[in-house]
């Protein structure tokens, strides 16, 4: 099969989307399909050779982050031209509407379209404000996707209409295989804990990390917090005073050594306060055997088993946080169990079984022509699907 897979976000600077789109490329390109991404990229970032770039990108604020996207006349061209050379069966659009290069390619493909949405918000005014420019573009995708139920609830409630639940997918075996670094794990006495994300960007919720470090300091004196991710650690220190020494800056990190991290640390931490619609580090981490401590999001919530794969705190409170970690690190046994639930929880969101219900919908439209249907969807995968 022949498969276009469009990024609204820049390579640039990659994210969940982004390492999404490649992960589901390359698994594709593994079973013989042929596969072509088009997305923004700088002309000297590296990128792989299925990645087509429509040029570099701006950033735009979109859905409570900063993001990277391209639009005008020159995108517009470049995505025509890989639309005609590719003679793709399915053209597979990631945030179709994204003031990107998505929604271009959106309104110029002939080929059945599959959509797929990633962001959860209970209320977004861009999309209500923007909702009579899109409408056109919903009657040309034949099928939609949601990462989760967060993510279908934005679709329903935004755009109508349904979409099939299919979660973002993991190489779990990739995690479960990585070698611990002897540097970054801990002892009874003085624990690790890691966390991954934008330092800069509130709602990854460093800052309530770094709140709950003097509490969980007062029992763990030798406690050593790994912080990784791109932006200015110093700010989010400022105010921990002696504590700041327990807080030792990665930086940027490769795939290989995020893999290692997990499989190094006591414990994970993901204390963002909101916009997720998944979690797919938690999901890394998971399958990496660490602990996962996370706020109780309902995108996390669910990826967690209301608490059966890891340890839920209340969202944006310190004070929850670091009881949650004292009572994780202090009941090795229960750590052990809910690893263990996650070892199998984790199954469910490895990609040979997300490609292949992926694979399914592409089966599906291209059975169908261009003709959006969703009936045949919720017969296939029943009404939501949820994993």
């Amino acid at each position: 099969m022949r498969v276009g897979l469009v990024c609204p976000y820049s390579f640039d600077a990659p994210g969940g989307v982004q390492f999404h789109i490649r992960d589901l490329a390359e698994h594709l390109i593994g079973h013989g399909h042929h596969v072509s991404v088009l997305a923004p990229a700088d002309e000297d970032t590296e990128v792989p050779d299925y990645l087509v770039s429509v040029g570099g990108a701006v950033p735009v604020r979109y859905n409570g982050s900063v993001a990277r996207l391209s639009f005008g006349p020159a995108v517009s061209a470049r995505t025509a031209r890989w639309l005609a050379t590719g003679a793709f069966d399915v053209v597979h659009i990631h945030e179709p509407f994204a003031p990107s290069v998505g929604m271009i390619a959106l309104r110029r493909s002939e080929a059945p379209v599959v959509a797929t949405f990633h962001s959860a918000q209970e209320r977004s005014r861009a999309l209500q404000v923007a909702y009579p420019l899109v409408r056109p573009g919903l009657e040309q995708i034949s099928a939609r996707i949601a990462v989760s139920e967060d993510a279908r609830r934005t679709v329903v409630e935004h755009l109508g209409g349904d979409a099939v639940v299919i979660p973002n997918g993991v190489n779990t075996r990739y995690f479960a295989d990585a070698t611990p670094n002897p540097a970054w794990q801990g002892t009874p006495e003085r624990p690790t804990l890691a966390f991954l994300g934008r330092l800069d960007e509130p709602r990854k919720g460093l800052q309530v990390l770094m709140a709950a470090v003097p509490a969980i300091r007062a029992r763990y004196p030798g406690l050593r917090v790994l912080v990784a991710g791109r932006g200015d650690l110093a700010a989010a220190t400022a105010q921990l005073g002696e504590h700041a020494a327990a807080v030792e800056e990665l930086g940027a990190i490769s795939d290989a050594e995020k893999a290692a991290l997990f499989a190094s640390v006591d414990a994970y931490i993901a204390p963002q306060t909101g916009g997720e619609s998944f979690g797919i580090v938690l999901v890394e981490a998971m399958s990496a055997g660490t602990s996962v401590i996370a706020s109780d999001l309902n995108a996390f919530r669910r990826v967690l088993d209301d608490g059966g794969s890891g340890f839920l705190f209340s969202t944006g409170d310190p004070a929850s946080l670091a009881d949650t970690v004292l009572r994780t690190l202090g009941d090795p046994a229960e750590r052990g169990r809910r690893r263990a639930h996650a070892e199998t929880a984790v199954r469910r969101f490895d990609w040979d079984e997300v490609a292949a219900r992926i694979l399914d919908v592409y089966a599906m439209v291209t059975a169908h022509g261009s003709q959006p249907s969703t009936g045949w969807l919720r017969r296939l995968f029943g009404p939501r699907s949820a994993p």
